[in-house]
């Protein structure tokens, strides 16, 4: 099983004495692994004094045979680095020796130091640490090495160092959603946007105006940790197009673009005139006004007022073609006529008007009937729709149709085998806009038969044939 254990780093640097091993992390109930705090103080160095003469040994100590020590660890990696821990792993050395593996011992020691600083004082059965309170710049080289009761084997070492160093999050601009489409404001009206971005460490953020920079004296910008806001306090039309905000971070950048269309009421139309009046109707023609608001037509209000009474009623609304027919205008009442233009600002301050009326004369109106010529739409009896021939089960009704096409009405005669059964209280015969029904009621193997449907007018008559088969039910 791949064992895992998480470590804090020794405060000491691995250049400072081996006296301070008394600092070496000790092993809590827990699995892991306290470190001592720093004190931030160098100390201070001893003079050096004349070592003693040590007493010659009887016998050097036997170095432990090869066998008994375990190889090094397999496939040394760092997992993790963060701006202040860093996490490697290891696999088991091929060989673990006779004596058997008792652990790991990670060492770390500073780029440019001689000294390598164990980071656990005893051996631990995992292979995977995490050491943490790494100071931010801090370069160093580490390695691992398998230990037996024999003794440390060979350690594995990292080829390069590693860099702690902060994490760098590339840039995202995160666009509220009202915004992904036109923003559209009206002349006056203030202008407030609020763009998140993310990014480690704080990005730099710019914005710009259709390709130039901003208007310092219209446009005001504040840029914080997570978000940048652009603001206008009275929007003009020329503050209409596309702002691009830019978030750069260590060569990496985002963009995002924002469209705004700033726009007020359009003009009124240029002119209008009528072109013909006939009857009770007037035609109108008008050309579009010169300026729409800065944004398109939404269509033409057209109103009417009689001379009269000189009130205006509506009698079109957002029209869009140039050229309109008005009608039900009352006949001696003379007309004038005018036009707004509209948007999404609402109905222009104006109107065009018509400078003459348009007078509704009285005619004489003389009836001519057109001379009727009726049709004849006589017919002799045929059938649409014949009998079908038809299987039935007793003792559960059924029902025969067909249709007929004939006038004037014909009159129906239902038969079986060539007898006719008007009459039998059996059979129930209906007959509604040309469909034929004949009804059996509870019908037995005696009513199995040829059926004859036959309609007669003055015109002539014509007949259907069908064949019914009542199957008695099987007995078991």
């Amino acid at each position: 099983m791949r064992g895992k254990a998480t470590w804090e780093a020794l405060a000491c640097g691995p250049e400072e004495t081996a006296s301070e091993s008394a600092n070496v992390p000790t092993t809590e109930p827990s699995g892991e692994v306290a470190a001592p705090k720093s004190t931030g103080e160098e100390p201070a160095p001893k003079p050096q004094e004349p070592a003693p003469q040590a007493p010659a040994p009887a016998a050097s100590k036997p170095a432990p045979p090869t066998e008994d020590v375990p190889s090094a660890p397999l496939l040394l990696a760092v997992e993790d680095v963060s701006d202040s821990s860093v996490t490697v792993s290891w696999e088991p050395p091929e060989r673990l020796g006779k004596l058997g593996l008792q652990g790991y011992v990670l060492e770390l020691r500073r780029e440019g130091a001689l000294e390598w600083v164990p980071v656990n004082s005893r051996p631990m059965m995992v292979t995977q640490q995490t050491v943490r309170n790494l100071v931010l710049g801090d370069k160093f080289f580490v390695r691992v090495a398998a230990v037996s009761s024999a003794g440390a084997g060979p350690p594995a070492v990292l080829d390069q160092p590693v860099h702690i160093q902060e994490i760098i999050e590339a840039p995202k601009i995160r666009v509220p959603r009202h915004l992904r489409q036109t923003y559209v404001r009206q002349v006056g009206e203030m202008i407030n946007l609020q763009i998140p971005f993310q990014g480690n460490p704080k990005p730099q953020a710019s914005w710009t105006h259709n390709g130039h920079a901003l208007d310092s004296q219209r446009v005001s910008v504040r840029t914080r940790d997570q978000d940048s806001i652009l603001f206008i306090r009275s929007a003009q039309r020329s503050d209409s197009g596309c702002y691009e905000l830019t978030v750069q971070l260590e060569g990496l950048e985002a963009k995002a673009a924002i469209d705004i269309l700033v726009i007020e009421k359009p003009g009124s139309p240029s002119s209008i005139r009528i072109l013909d009046v006939w009857g009770c109707n007037a035609a109108l023609e008008w050309t579009p006004p010169q300026d729409t608001g800065n944004t398109e037509l939404l269509g033409y209000t057209v109103q009417k007022a009689d001379k009269k009474t000189g009130q205006w009623f509506t009698v079109l609304e957002r029209y869009h073609p140039t050229t309109c027919a008005i009608s039900d205008l009352i006949v001696g009442n003379s007309y004038s006529f005018r036009v707004f233009s509209e948007n999404l600002c609402g109905l222009s301050a104006s109107a065009a008007v018509t400078k003459e009326l348009a007078h509704i004369q009285k005619t004489d109106i003389v009836a001519k009937p057109k001379s009727f010529v009726e049709q004849d739409f006589s017919e002799a009896p045929s059938f649409t729709q014949p009998l079908a021939d038809h299987t039935s089960t007793p003792g559960y009704s059924t029902q025969l149709f067909c249709s007929v096409r004939a006038s004037p009405k014909p009159r129906i005669i239902w038969m079986k085998n060539k007898m006719d059964i008007q009459g039998d209280p059996k059979y129930r015969a209906l007959s509604e806009q040309g469909v034929c029904t004949l009804e059996i009621r509870k019908p037995s193997p005696f009513d199995s038969g040829v059926y004859t449907c036959k309609a007669i007018n003055v015109l002539g008559e014509a007949s259907v044939d069908c064949r019914l088969e009542v199957k008695a039910s099987a007995t078991h």
